[in-house]
């Protein structure tokens, strides 16, 4: 893992779950880092290293910033106490920042996707979110063939080396 694919703020903390389908799908213009309201057995499923964000996407409910669509699983030794997986979730960001990233969305078109969630260096469940817009098909095709480039690229100057 390169330092470019850690968040911002996770430096001695752990990457719990990655989105690595939204930078194929998605330019990302800029990224924030958010806290998240968690239930009990939600932070120990996290702990465990479970939790996907492929589907995931953050919006605007009843003027706070929620995340839709996450699927947290079930902790089994939660019992009865567990919650439910693809709940929203509410997150924390100051209001100058939320109103900054709603107007980018209602303005521009963007959407906010999630891009990681970690736990920071002491020990709080953060979310990383990007301020993006979508790709188009011919974006993608775009992307890969500057990628396999690079690639070829590294591969012919190794071998003259």
């Amino acid at each position: 893992m390169s330092s470019k694919d850690i968040p911002a703020g996770a430096e001695g903390g752990t990457v719990v779950a990655r989105n690595r389908k939204a930078r194929h799908d998605f330019f990302i213009d800029s990224t924030l880092e958010a806290g998240i309201v968690l239930q009990g057995s939600e932070v120990k499923s996290l702990r465990l290293g479970k939790g996907t964000l492929s589907d995931a996407w953050a919006g605007d409910k009843a003027g706070e910033l929620w995340l839709f669509n996450s699927h947290i699983p079930i902790y089994e030794a939660a019992n009865r106490f567990n919650h439910e997986p693809k709940r929203a979730r509410k997150l924390l960001v100051k209001a100058r920042e939320m109103n900054k990233l709603l107007a980018a969305v209602q303005r521009n078109g963007a959407t906010l996707v999630p891009l990681s969630v970690y736990f920071n260096a002491k020990g709080r469940a953060k979310i990383e979110l990007g301020i993006a817009k979508g790709k188009r098909k011919y974006d993608k095709r775009q992307t890969q063939k500057e990628r396999d480039w690079g690639r070829q690229k590294a591969r012919v100057l190794r071998d003259r080396g």
